[in-house]
């Protein structure tokens, strides 16, 4: 609490309040005695110069209006006056006459009459000011004697107070009303002070949260000077930091994915490197190997040389279309393929790709089976969607078991239609099931070599379906392993998913 700014404003007017109240105390001490007797001195000569003024113009004083006049500025100043002609009568009185006429006479005569001493302040040559004690009732006073033009004499005396006493008295007063006013004071400035250090707790408080990053607190004070101003100004920075922090955060966020991005693309980049380098290393070796053979005319017998030659461009095509897959699914991932959407029959695009691989399916005595024939609409790439369904029939054909079991079908509910292909045979782990659209992985790399396959087809489906962003997917049975995909067959393809 010593640290408040309310108690040091308090304490601070304290302090000054109590100084400027001794300060007043020593003042009147030390300069207020000599101010006083300079104000009488300077008044009884005022009496003396106005008596001169008109005593120079009436003399004997006959005009009653003289005699006010004298009697108006003796009352103001606290004088008395008495003048008397030459031959002891008295011309004019002010005041108790019996004091006066003593002192004329004590003047005039040289006597001392009442015990009456006097200290000459000031002697000229028509008056003399002198400062006298009563030695019998301690009574001060100031007394100026003169003869006046018209050879008059004249008393003027003026009483003066025990200043010293009054001085006491006044700086016991003073002293009394400073504590009584510094009190109030401080219970004044005490209650108002409160007000505004309570506005200045909560700006403080205001700033402390805003430190925190809280800026739902805001000044809610109703003061219009300084302390106003600065609950708005505050109030304001809060909003502009709230919003320039936002920003940050969100461009950090953006740091973050553009980092994540390019740690993830140089993570492809490498993965992508081992295993085209892993791709390409057999069917390299094996063609430069056979192409070595014949070359060194390994054998003269025109099977062997003709074996040789059927392994090299079996591996160059192996190699050729791993290039061509590769190519395709950087387009797809990388957007240089565009989605031409169209409106076509999913069932004759089938069927096409059935008897397109039909030579295959011969070959490995496999029967696909296909009964949809009503025609069904969708919309989609049909070039790209041909794509998918001839790498979902050829591995099915790669991987169907001594069942020889391949079944076609299309399903439709709420405008999206279903493609799914079966094969009997091995299940896929459930482990395995995300990893297969990884381009590159393989569940059984000795089979998948066996009938050249590289990992990749199913990659080219993931990205097609994405880029359509429409679902693709997998799902074991107990006879076997099923691949699907969904497309759009609205009307209007942007009514919703």
């Amino acid at each position: 609490m010593k640290h408040s700014i309310r108690y040091k404003i308090t304490a601070l007017i304290i302090v000054i309040m109590t100084i400027s109240v001794g300060s007043i105390g020593v003042f009147s001490t030390v300069f207020m005695e000599k101010f006083y007797t300079n104000k009488k001195q300077a008044a009884i000569k005022e009496v003396y110069k106005t008596l001169q003024e008109i005593v120079a113009k009436d003399p004997d004083l006959e005009d009653s209006k003289n005699s006010s006049k004298l009697n108006s500025i003796c009352e103001t100043d606290g004088a008395t006056l008495i003048i008397v002609d030459v031959s002891g009568q008295s011309v004019y009185s002010y005041g108790p006459g019996k004091n006066l006429a003593d002192r004329w006479a004590s003047l005039v005569y040289g006597k001392n009459i009442n015990g009456n001493k006097g200290t000459v302040i000031e002697s000229k040559k028509d008056y003399t000011l002198q400062y006298m004690v009563d030695d019998v009732t301690s009574d001060k006073h100031y007394e100026l004697y003169s003869v006046l033009d018209n050879g008059n004499f004249a008393v003027i005396r003026m009483s003066v107070e025990n200043f010293k006493e009054s001085v006491a008295i006044t700086n016991q007063f003073y002293l009394i009303l400073g504590v009584v006013v510094i009190l109030i004071t401080t219970i004044v400035i005490l209650f108002f002070m409160n007000r505004y250090t309570k506005a200045l707790l909560s700006l403080a408080d205001i700033s402390k949260r805003m430190s925190k990053l809280d800026f739902n607190v805001k000044y809610q004070g109703h003061y219009k000077d300084e302390l106003g101003v600065l609950g708005e100004s505050i109030n304001e920075m809060s909003e502009k930091l709230e919003e320039t922090i936002t920003e940050l955060k969100s461009a950090n966020i953006e740091l973050k994915k553009d980092i994540a991005k390019k740690e993830e693309v140089d993570e492809m980049r490498k993965e992508f490197i081992s295993n085209v380098s892993h791709e390409l290393k057999t069917p390299i070796a094996l063609i430069q190997g056979y192409a070595e053979g014949l070359q060194e005319g390994i054998s003269d017998n025109p099977e062997d040389v003709q074996y040789y030659c059927d392994v090299i461009v079996d591996e160059a095509a192996k190699m050729n279309k791993m290039v061509k897959n590769l190519l395709t699914l950087n387009q797809l991932e990388f957007g240089g393929t565009q989605v031409n959407l169209e409106r076509f029959d999913i069932v004759s695009v089938i069927e096409g790709v059935i008897n397109s691989i039909g030579i295959k399916a011969q070959q490995k005595g496999v029967n696909i089976t296909f009964r949809h024939r009503e025609p069904v609409s969708v919309w989609a790439d049909e070039f790209q969607i041909e794509e998918v369904i001839t790498n979902y029939l050829s591995n099915a054909i790669n991987h169907v078991d001594a069942k020889k079991i391949i079944n076609v079908e299309i399903t439709e509910k709420n405008g999206i239609v279903r493609v799914s292909v079966f094969n009997s045979g091995k299940q896929i782990p459930e482990s395995e099931l995300e990893n297969i659209w990884i381009k590159f992985y393989k569940v059984d790399k000795a089979r998948t070599r066996a009938y050249g396959g590289n990992g990749i087809g199913l990659s080219i489906v993931k990205a097609i379906m994405d880029r359509h962003g429409m679902g693709c997917g997998v799902n074991n049975y107990a006879d076997g392993v099923e691949f699907w995909f969904e497309l759009d067959s609205r009307i209007n393809p942007k009514e919703g998913k």
